[in-house]
């Protein structure tokens, strides 16, 4: 197994080649679909629809944003978390949909990096679900591992030969430092998660913002002293500001 490290639209795509197959680590963004073709056909000189299998590791755009499409392009299957519904569902689910595809925008923007297709939909139906431990259909070679806390359907991968894991957006690395993402909806499941990896201890972690790393006792200490307590979301994000915007016009 050969795992190519791709510069997607603002995460890292992971790709792992088999000499019969290819797997996709993550759903990627819609835009990163023409770069995947191009590295398949042109680099590895592999038909495109020897991808045959695409992980989702969880619902937002640079993570889910390509699955839909490339099934419909290649042929390959999906697989996700077992967690019954939708991510994006009712009509809060909507807006969040929404405000998730801005903020990738708004990211890739910060990064200079060119405007791309974003949009995708905010429903996936699963040819897999797999369950925490559960092997990958046809990649027996990884697991999947059930890391929830950023969402309610997070999934990790690891590779059982090398004991390398790769987390999504587990945690993230800003400036040298890892960091919990945002948002975070179920803090007790974070630390939980955070907990599992480390009881792994990998020879080395993935993360879709900022790579292959090794990390130390030092550093899982760090983002376990970061970890929330409370939830970290949008909707609290903004009702925070709106109170703190109150409390400053009530002072004047």
């Amino acid at each position: 197994m050969k795992l190519h490290h791709l510069a997607g639209h603002i995460q890292t795509i992971l790709l792992a080649e088999y000499p019969d197959k290819l797997l996709l680590l993550d759903g990627c963004c819609r835009s990163d679909i023409s770069l995947l073709k191009h590295f398949i056909t042109d680099v590895l000189q592999r038909p495109f629809s020897d991808l045959t299998l695409v992980v989702v590791t969880h619902m937002h755009p640079d993570h889910a944003g390509a699955a839909n499409k490339l099934r419909k392009i290649t042929g390959c299957k999906i697989a996700t978390a077992n967690v019954s519904g939708q991510w994006y569902s009712g009509l809060d689910g909507r807006i969040m949909h929404i405000t998730d595809i801005l903020l990738t925008k708004w990211v890739a923007k910060r990064m200079k990096k060119p405007s791309g297709k974003i949009w995708y939909s905010s429903q996936l139906t699963a040819d897999y679900k797999l369950n925490d431990g559960e092997p990958l259909p046809g990649f027996t070679d990884w697991l999947a591992l059930s890391t929830q806390g950023h969402t309610d359907r997070d999934l990790s991968l690891l590779h059982t030969p090398s004991n390398k894991i790769y987390v999504a957006d587990l945690m993230v690395k800003v400036k040298d430092k890892f960091i919990p993402p945002f948002p975070i909806f179920y803090p007790n499941r974070y630390r939980a998660s955070l907990h599992k990896v480390i009881s792994l201890k990998p020879t080395s972690i993935i993360l879709a913002h900022g790579g292959e790393v090794n990390f130390s006792a030092a550093d899982y200490q760090n983002l376990l002293a970061l970890a929330p307590k409370t939830p970290r979301t949008h909707w609290r994000l903004i009702k925070a500001k709106l109170k703190r915007s109150m409390k400053f016009i009530r002072s004047k």
